[in-house]
């Protein structure tokens, strides 16, 4: 498993970095206001279609939810794009025993208000119009291992050009803020298919 790395300089340079390609690529990052519980740490689940989604992700965290940046990368992503590690990047390895350890690791952050962990439940990209999310599995040990430690935030992401040559995108949210006890996994996801088709029907309705 590869863990985050800590050097203030290079993590400065690719928060700048980050800041301003956001800003330069898109023509609007749009997205809701919402109140999150700063007692506790934020599990950000996150519609996953597109190489900005955690650029996006961090752009949100920056602006709105203020809590040090982590986000679950796949391995191989991870030993490509190294500096994504100074960024709060952990691995993830499928099919493989190590996953257990970036569970566990990732319960632990939660444990800390002061963290954000981002995660993409699909696994795999998909296109940003889908008919159906679905969760890959794993995510049920992190639930357990971290209940009452924080508050869940869906997101969900379209991106659409319309008249402008840049494209805008529009950033649903909605806090889950109390974790009843024996939520799981299945009423996390259905709670996200319904937060995902309400987005949906709200970008629908744009016209420019």
């Amino acid at each position: 498993m590869i863990y985050p790395q800590k050097n203030k300089l290079i993590r400065w340079f690719f928060h700048t970095y980050i800041l301003r390609i956001v800003g330069r690529d898109f023509q609007n990052v749009k997205f809701n206001d919402i109140e999150i519980d700063n007692s506790k740490s934020v599990l950000l689940l996150a519609n996953h279609f597109s190489w900005w989604d955690g650029f996006l992700m961090y752009f949100i965290n920056h602006k709105l939810l203020k809590k040090n940046f982590h986000v679950m990368v796949i391995e191989d992503t991870l030993q490509k794009v190294g500096f994504f590690k100074y960024m709060g990047a952990f691995s993830v390895t499928r099919g493989s025993r190590e996953i257990l350890t970036s569970l566990d690791y990732t319960a632990a952050l939660l444990n800390d208000p002061k963290n954000l962990v981002l995660i993409f439940p699909q696994g795999k990209l998909h296109s940003n119009f889908v008919d159906d999310i679905k969760f890959e599995k794993g995510l049920s040990r992190i639930v357990e291992k971290a209940a009452g430690k924080y508050q869940t935030v869906l997101s969900v992401t379209f991106v659409e050009n319309f008249k402008y040559k840049k494209p805008t995108a529009n950033v649903y949210l909605k806090v889950i803020a109390e974790q009843k006890d024996g939520d799981n996994v299945v009423n996390l996801q259905q709670a996200y298919r319904q937060h995902y088709n309400n987005a949906l029907q709200q970008q629908n309705q744009i016209t420019v």
